[in-house]
């Protein structure tokens, strides 16, 4: 049974064979069960499907994973390649209008938003607020209230780790007080996380 990038199959690695639970779940994928192993993507090697069956070698190690003719070839395909860009996970594209707020001081996210046609004012597909303090928090929402409310998301960029000057449920708090959910978070860096928010399915404002 397979069910997006999980799936309920045999495993036959070395020639041993056993039932498992496999997972991508980047960036490693995962094998629960009668084998146990969690492998970083990294170090799949000559990963190709082969009929019902995924082949990829780890060091010296043969495995296969008996996975059915359709799923086998798309599994390949995303084992192969590669991780999504920074651009990408965030929503930006070649011709994108995203309106920053802050000042964008990572070269990951520099970069990310090189693809994008910078906005000031108007109308935009993307919001992107670089933050460091809770009144910057706080002046990013009402700055980017307008656009939320009319479906445009808004992604909230601060520096990780504890004893900043904002955390994760500084962030979260302020978006339930605009009036917003947060639908998924990203790491934008080794400094700097993001978490991107949404106008609540419900919400009539």
């Amino acid at each position: 049974m397979t069910l997006g990038r999980q799936a309920n199959c045999r495993c036959e690695w070395n020639g041993e064979a056993a039932q498992v639970k496999a997972v991508i779940e980047p960036p490693e994928l995962i094998l629960r069960g009668e084998i146990r192993r969690k492998i970083p993507l990294a170090d799949l090697k000559s990963v190709t499907a082969d009929g019902d069956r995924l082949h990829f070698c780890v060091g010296k190690d043969s495995v296969f994973l008996v996975l059915g003719e359709k799923i086998a070839a798309k599994w390949a395909s995303a084992l192969t390649a590669g991780p999504p860009s920074l651009a990408k996970k965030l929503g930006i594209q070649a011709g994108c209008a995203v309106r920053v707020i802050g000042a964008i001081d990572d070269d990951a996210l520099r970069d990310a938003l090189s693809q994008a046609e910078p906005v000031t004012r108007g109308k935009a597909d993307l919001v992107v607020a670089r933050v460091g303090t809770q009144a910057a928090l706080m002046d990013a929402f009402k700055k980017a209230a307008d656009l939320l409310r009319i479906g445009v998301p808004l992604w909230i960029v601060y520096i990780k780790g504890r004893g900043q000057a904002i955390g994760e449920s500084d962030v979260r708090s302020a978006g339930l007080a605009a009036g917003v959910v947060d639908v998924k978070v990203v790491s934008v860096s080794a400094q700097l996380t993001g978490l991107k928010f949404v106008k609540h399915r419900n919400s009539t404002k």
